[in-house]
């Protein structure tokens, strides 16, 4: 019997002998997650009409200015789910530090870390944006959240996934039994079941790259880049170049045709020696995500599930997408490749 249509927290209650923390403190966590995404998807589909995309005048902890929407979403996300006593702490992209479930509220075993809203640049040009998330559970019981018990290795996430704001809102999320995705069906306001048990293809045929960096890059990522675009029939080459710059926008793609995305350390810029991306926010959520649907995620030498972080926002090169796709990118980086 098909399971299409099914709410989220129907999906989840149907799968929860297979996923034991699937119960009633997980079900509440990822339903008061969907309201909060409902109340997102809201602002950033009228951010168009009022003034809610423009800059709050602050500047976050990378020394970026604050745009109103990202601090809407950033904030939307916690009053969302302090209150719900199945979280300890929230680690956000907006914030330097631990957020610790505060008193009155009660806590509970989960950890929450998140982008609230990745590529909010494009918001005034229409462009996809997205919120990511990602589910630990800490390692002790009661007393304040400890540094370590929120840098753990992303293969030990519990959940993770993504909502992206695009031309229908979807919800994307893994609980480590496969990858499924829900659709907003905004009649009923519900996120309903659209894509059951997605499977990225082993090869695609897309590259996902902000070639403006080319000359920052060394010459092992250039060679494999040269490769993607040099024709060759028989290997399936040229590979097509998609790249908008909203990460969650470029994977999601590529999650669903195949391919691969990459943000490569700047070899030549010093600002940016690890690349961009930020491995516990952005990097290992996803990586969690494209492992369950049969992709792989890499630094460029190892599993980026297999990286303990060393700070809350700590970057990390990031080649993500079809196993064979990166596999091969490992292979050029390595230095195989002359």
């Amino acid at each position: 019997m098909s399971s299409y249509g099914m709410t989220i927290v129907e999906h989840l209650l149907m799968k929860q002998q297979q996923i034991p923390f699937a119960t009633g403190a997980f079900s509440r966590l990822m339903s008061e997650l969907v309201v909060a995404a409902k109340l997102i998807s809201r602002e950033v589909n009228k951010a168009g009409l009022v003034d809610i995309y423009g800059f709050t005048g602050e500047i976050n902890v990378y020394g970026e200015q604050v745009q109103k929407l990202d601090e809407y979403a950033h904030k939307t996300i916690i009053r969302r789910l302090r209150h719900t006593g199945v979280l300890c702490a929230i680690i956000s992209e907006e914030s330097a530090d631990i957020m610790e479930i505060p008193e009155p509220f009660s806590r509970g075993p989960y950890i929450l870390v998140m982008d609230p809203l990745d590529g909010s640049s494009n918001i005034d040009v229409n462009i996809s944006i997205g919120t990511i998330f990602s589910v630990y559970r800490r390692k002790e019981e009661g007393g304040p959240v400890k540094l370590e018990e929120v840098l753990q290795r992303g293969a030990k996430q519990v959940a993770a996934g993504y909502f992206i704001y695009g031309s229908s809102t979807m919800m994307v999320y893994t609980t480590g039994q496969g990858v499924h995705g829900f659709t907003l069906y905004p009649s009923i306001g519900e996120f309903l079941l659209s894509h059951e048990n997605i499977k990225i293809p082993e090869r695609g045929k897309i590259y996902s790259v902000n070639e403006g960096n080319y000359n920052y890059w060394d010459e092992n990522v250039r060679r494999y880049v040269d490769y993607l675009k040099k024709p060759d029939v028989a290997d399936g080459r040229p590979y097509t170049s998609r790249y908008v710059g909203s990460l969650v926008s470029d994977f999601h793609r590529n999650l669903l045709k195949g391919g691969i995305f990459m943000y490569p350390a700047d070899s030549k810029d010093p600002k940016k020696p690890h690349g961009k991306l930020r491995l516990l926010c952005e990097a290992s959520p996803l990586a969690f995500v494209v492992q369950q649907a049969g992709g792989y995620a890499s630094n460029g030498k190892k599993p980026i599930l297999d990286i303990k972080p060393n700070s809350i926002h700590e970057r990390v090169p990031l080649y993500i997408g079809s196993i064979e796709d990166v596999k091969m990118a490992e292979k050029y980086l390595r230095g195989e490749y002359q």
